[in-house]
């Protein structure tokens, strides 16, 4: 995401952060893998997320998308997804991510949609579904991520990405 964009995030959680004085398009962002990949982020809630990412330069040898990149697409969505559940006062870790590519696509952006499969006290899981700009399944992803009390040292190394 790099720059700054437009994202629609709930107003309790723009409050939320905002009287933390934390940047909220910054912190969930797929931070510099994400400004490589161009991933933007265009809608944040603890019960969606949607974001896009170019084929182009996200390309296997074939000319077509690397899983890979549908895979960074697929936990940076559902990993701001876990975030926005589990609060200012705690931190999600990707724990397990499994994606199943259906189809490739040669060109345009894909779109991923996160939505929760379990939102717990220490766990939270999001199915993300990435599609072509036609509207055609081209991977489905699943991620768990454990949910844990932020510490100092979290806290420095936001500090220290600023």
């Amino acid at each position: 995401m790099g720059e700054h964009q437009h994202v629609n995030f709930p107003q309790e959680v723009i409050d939320e952060y905002s009287a933390l004085g934390v940047d909220l398009v910054a912190m969930f962002s797929a931070g510099h893998l994400g400004t490589r990949m161009g991933v933007e982020i265009s809608e944040a809630s603890a019960d969606r997320v949607v974001g896009t990412m170019p084929v182009e330069g996200n390309t296997q040898p074939y000319g077509l998308l690397h899983g890979g990149a549908s895979a960074v697409l697929a936990e940076t969505l559902g990993s701001i997804g876990a975030m926005l559940h589990a609060g200012s006062s705690k931190i999600a870790l990707g724990i397990d991510l499994n994606c199943t590519h259906h189809r490739g696509a040669s060109s345009g952006l894909v779109t991923g949609v996160a939505t929760p499969l379990h939102r717990g006290r220490s766990t939270a899981s999001y199915e993300i579904a990435i599609s072509d700009e036609a509207g055609k399944r081209v991977c489905t992803a699943r991620l768990t991520c454990l949910l844990r009390d932020v510490t100092a040292s979290d806290e420095e190394r936001v500090r220290a990405a600023d």
